[in-house]
């Protein structure tokens, strides 16, 4: 029987040493699977955070992208805007009265005799008649001639004799004068309601 207590003794011995073994370990596997844990937490957050910073770089960027296609665009519209004002502006001014376009005609040659002494008048179709009309009546154009037609809407085109100097008085060149001195003023009018 003495063999059996010695081996009973030793299983027991054997049990208790597995058993601490079993409980260190699983200690062990506590801490180890804890700090994984741990670690796959932070590991997360970090990814959350990268992940919410690049959605707002993108947003950012997508909503800045979005207004400059917005604000092109209305820059757009306000330009058709404008460029339909100006051309409305023309045609009004075209289809004055013919009696309106004698008169401007009168005025502009008088301008221009202070500029050029002698040249050479260039008026459109309209006001071929009145423009050599006020050539013969204004004494103070003696100096002057009828050279013909020229594409412009209305006003004189006068060169000088020599041909050194052009003088353009025609109402495409006052109204692009008067449009770019205006255009801050009429852009803020048409689109007060946009600033």
């Amino acid at each position: 029987m003495g063999l059996e207590v010695v081996v009973n003794e030793i299983k027991v011995k054997g049990d208790r040493e597995a058993a601490r073994i079993k409980s260190e370990a699983d200690a062990e596997a506590k801490i180890m699977v804890a700090e994984a844990t741990k670690r796959a937490e932070e590991i997360r957050i970090v990814a959350e955070t990268d992940a919410t910073l690049q959605a707002d770089r993108i947003m950012i960027r997508e909503t800045a992208a979005a207004n400059l296609v917005v604000k092109r665009d209305l820059l757009n519209a306000q330009k058709e805007l404008l460029d339909k004002v100006y051309n409305e502006a023309a045609k009004e001014i075209t289809n004055l009265p013919v009696d309106i376009h004698a008169k401007a005609v009168r005025s502009l040659l008088k301008d221009a005799v202070k500029q050029i002494k002698e040249g050479i008048v260039y008026a459109n179709q309209r006001d071929e008649e009145a423009t050599k009309a006020a050539l013969l009546e204004l004494k103070t154009l003696s100096g002057f001639t009828f050279g013909g037609i020229t594409d412009i809407d209305g006003g004189v085109v006068v060169q000088s004799i020599d041909g050194k100097f052009t003088l353009d008085l025609s109402y495409r060149t006052f109204m692009g004068e008067v449009w770019e001195s205006s255009l801050k003023n009429a852009s803020e009018i048409l689109f007060e309601a946009n600033t």
